[in-house]
């Protein structure tokens, strides 16, 4: 009958040390050779935490108590001829069992503890020479270890599905954004004043946004900036958005020109992202264009008043033209 060694009580917890669990629900697959009492006994010895042991005879039986109820974790007993836990294990997992699993057997760990850990088990104790505190310590990081892998494991999804809303968010707000030019445009040829008979479709609307004729040089530009943007904020690249504006106005381009400038770079940056977040790029891309939309408009309206009221030369000192004399 195997037999664990006597274990010491150890002193209250400090504040900050990693302690045992309060309780521990364990599921122990043994043969009918060696019941699983002794085990019992070790863990009541022990009041660094409280055991619930279930044992269960044969791997049918713990598979079928596995289907019914959940444990905390899985002890079985390695028995080579009669009970070979390495087989046992592989079968669990390629069923879908995510419960820890620790062996005891009567081999030296330096003989089965990197089998067991290959076949899918969380740990390997040979019975003569460990504690019952030990073993108690195995099992609980090996519980800990697996809730920390679920956890690991909600999160990423979670991640996943936050990025994926991200990407849909943003689609959707380039769609809209186009919507708009398309919207502008219908209204621009319905009042007669059409900009171009060549036009791109967009996808889902009846209407459709003319082609950006820009110069390469310019689209490249607001490019670059943007990607600045995107990292630096608005920061120190005022003088850079009044001296584009500047070049914008210079060529003539208009506040849905700019627009449309505006959503044909920002769909290029978005998918070239992959799957990282979408949502800070929105959100100072959407900055920029409020941005510039402010510096054209504020160019524009220097301009027309420009236009309005000209310049007036004034008359330099001294060719005054003389009074004429009074009669």
């Amino acid at each position: 009958m195997p037999t664990l060694l006597d274990s010491r009580r150890t002193k209250p917890q400090r504040s900050g040390v990693p302690s045992l669990p309060e309780r521990l629900r364990i599921l122990y697959i043994t043969t009918p050779k060696r019941p699983g009492a002794w085990l019992a006994e070790a863990f009541a010895s022990d009041s660094g935490s409280q055991i619930l042991l279930e044992e269960v005879i044969g791997s049918v039986g713990g598979l079928a108590r596995l289907r019914d109820e959940a444990f905390d974790a899985i002890l079985i007993s390695h028995v080579p001829g009669e009970l070979d836990a390495l087989e046992l294990i592989v079968g669990y997992r390629a069923g879908g069992a995510e419960e820890p699993i620790v062996v005891l057997g009567l081999q030296s760990e330096q003989e089965m503890a990197a089998l067991c850990y290959e076949a899918g088990a969380d740990g390997y104790v040979c019975v003569n020479t460990t504690t019952v505190r030990t073993l108690i310590w195995i099992v609980a990081r090996a519980v800990q270890r697996h809730q920390l892998c679920r956890e690991n494991r909600r999160l990423c999804q979670a991640e996943y599905r936050r990025l994926q809303q991200e990407r849909q968010e943003a689609e959707d707000l380039l769609v809209q954004q186009r919507n708009i030019l398309s919207d502008f445009h219908q209204l621009r040829s319905q009042s007669g004043h059409s900009c171009s008979p060549k036009t791109e479709p967009v996808p889902g609307r009846p209407t459709s946004i003319p082609p950006l004729d820009l110069p390469t040089e310019l689209v490249q530009h607001y490019r670059d900036l943007l990607r600045t943007y995107v990292i630096m904020g608005s920061g120190n690249l005022a003088k850079e958005l009044s001296r584009l504006a500047e070049l914008l106005i210079l060529a003539g381009v208009s506040a849905p020109e700019l627009l449309h400038l505006h959503t044909k770079v920002l769909e290029e940056m978005i998918h070239g992202l992959g799957s990282r977040s979408t949502r800070h790029v929105i959100t100072r891309a959407d900055l920029l264009a409020l941005e510039m939309l402010l510096y054209l408009a504020e160019g524009y309206r220097r301009r027309y008043q420009h236009r309005q009221n000209p310049p007036v030369q004034l008359i330099l000192p001294g060719l005054e033209q003389p009074a004429s004399p009074a009669f």
